[in-house]
């Protein structure tokens, strides 16, 4: 359907109300519904693009994430904002990060296999939590005895680090800084379980996910067995010697139980 130059301004500020009015993301085929259903995605996806383009320069930024399109400011006025509304640094314990970053990079991830890794058992909390963040979710079952409940990123977690896919993930390394600049995230994450009789920690908290810790020190000799881990992983990903996350899995939080077999 051809539009006018009239029409087209009329189409973009209509895309703008929408989206300077929702408090979530809102998806291309939610936009064109909007519009009333008489524009192809390509054409919503056009009118996006020269909206973001008559947003340059300004405080506010039109961006894609996971989810959608969404208004944001730009982080540079991020400290004026803080002025009127003051934010907590967040201040996430080792546990929640390194657990974090084994699900995102080895997704989808049984507790065993992020035990494996950490080389301490996971209590049950710090995985509640992160779901209940709508971070991570249960999207399947491993087909082994006992069928262990597999877990993987949900498109939130993308919104909230401001990416569109996995595939947008920053270096492991990384990870946590950028975690970091997320709002206040309320877990009370000290890492109490024991299960499988594995051994237990009790994390510090602030504390960045991977601090080179010397695994000679009394305080830090099971740490530095888990940050070399850690390390490995990071260097398999860059190496491609292990998979990158399926998008399709982070895309689809509630998927069912069912559709997900992955073989031991």
């Amino acid at each position: 359907m051809e539009a006018s130059l009239d029409d087209v301004v009329q189409l973009k500020r209509i895309l703008e109300t929408a989206l300077l009015t929702s408090g979530e993301p809102l998806s291309v085929a939610e936009l064109g519904k909007i519009l009333g259903g008489e524009f192809g995605s390509d054409v919503v996806r056009r009118l996006l693009e020269d909206l973001r383009a008559d947003w340059q320069g300004r405080g506010v930024e039109l961006v894609a994430v996971a989810s959608g399109w969404r208004f944001q400011a730009r982080p540079e006025f991020q400290v004026y904002l803080d002025r009127i509304n003051p934010q907590k640094p967040p201040r996430y314990s080792r546990a929640v990060l390194e657990t974090l970053a084994i699900i995102a990079y080895r997704q989808p991830a049984t507790r065993g296999d992020i035990e494996a890794v950490r080389g301490v058992a996971v209590s049950p909390n710090i995985l509640k939590a992160l779901e209940t963040r709508g971070w991570v979710d249960v999207v399947g079952h491993r087909e082994v005895p006992g069928r262990p409940a597999l877990y993987a990123t949900t498109r939130g977690f993308l919104d909230d680090l401001g990416l569109r896919s996995l595939e947008e993930l920053p270096p492991l390394e990384d990870l946590g800084a950028l975690v970091e600049q997320i709002p206040q995230l309320e877990i009370d994450a000290a890492d109490t379980g024991n299960s499988g009789g594995a051994s237990t920690e009790t994390p510090d908290e602030g504390a960045h996910p991977f601090p080179p810790e010397s695994p000679t020190s009394p305080a830090g000799s099971g740490r530095g067995e888990r940050a070399e881990q850690v390390t490995e992983l990071s260097s398999e990903v860059d190496q491609g010697q292990v998979d990158p996350p399926s998008a399709a899995v982070a895309g689809e939080p509630g998927k069912a139980a069912e559709e997900v077999k992955v073989p031991s």
